[in-house]
């Protein structure tokens, strides 16, 4: 099996992009075999799963959204319905960038409510409010990053200078308790960061795979946060760390 595994790595490496059909036939296993290798090299970051297959991935590599959304998608489908509970009518509101904040602006499209203001600096949360009658859409300005469709820089900066809401919801790429909120992308920590400033309450949204993983740029300390939502695959003891440092911990 490891011998198996290390080969299918060689391969990605080499190739960039490879089907589970064209893998279980050049290593002469089964299809089921195979998909039990890719889902355990792409838990361990060796590589990123796609449908019917893999591609490779490097360090520091950005990974698409649309990879990115299939990942933990039921944990964040969760994550995104706790979250849009906590939406009231006359609510304004902060929608970061990032694959669960998008499931959470697909929540609140569905709300039954009858009028919510959302500030949001992601062309795809936009996309998924914008036939919404009941929400009153303000887009940030910015520098587009195309392979997450989010918007950053000085000019989205100088936007929300002048801006002010009730909750911030924050996608996050990473959550450490010791170094706090973290991105690999500095425009969108200066950007995140100022979000944290004009925001009455800051709220988390992150599945249990950011917890404990530490990134390029701090965006702020874990005492900016007043709510974490993340899944119930969460370690009690990460857990236990985060409420220590008095942020409130929901587990869905």
């Amino acid at each position: 099996m490891a011998e198996r595994r290390r080969r299918i790595c060689a391969l990605i490496q080499r190739e960039g992009r490879v089907s589970s059909d064209d893998l279980a036939q050049r290593l002469n296993t089964s299809a089921v075999t195979i998909r039990s290798d890719l889902r355990a090299l792409a838990a361990s970051g060796a590589l990123l799963r796609t449908h019917g297959g893999a591609v490779s991935h490097r360090e520091g590599d950005e990974v698409p959204l649309a990879i990115r959304a299939g990942h933990h998608h039921p944990e964040k489908v969760r994550i995104a319905q706790a979250a849009a509970a906590l939406v009231r009518d006359g609510d304004t509101i902060l929608l970061d960038s990032g694959s669960t904040t998008h499931e959470l602006a697909k929540q609140l499209a569905l709300r039954p409510l009858t009028h919510v203001n959302v500030i949001t600096n992601a062309l795809n949360v936009a996309m998924s409010l914008a036939h919404a009658r009941h929400v009153h859409l303000v887009m940030l300005g910015g520098v587009l990053r195309e392979n997450s469709f989010t918007l950053s820089g000085p000019q989205a900066e100088s936007s929300l200078a002048t801006l002010s809401a009730d909750r911030l919801f924050l996608g996050v790429d990473s959550l450490d308790p010791e170094r706090g909120l973290m991105t690999p992308h500095l425009m969108e920590a200066q950007l995140n960061a100022q979000m944290i400033r004009v925001a009455r309450q800051v709220v988390a949204v992150a599945d249990s795979s950011k917890l404990q993983r530490r990134n390029l740029s701090v965006i702020g300390a874990l005492e900016c946060l007043d709510l974490l939502i993340t899944d119930v695959r969460a370690h009690p003891s990460v857990i236990d760390a985060i409420r220590d440092r008095g942020v409130d911990v929901m587990v869905v």
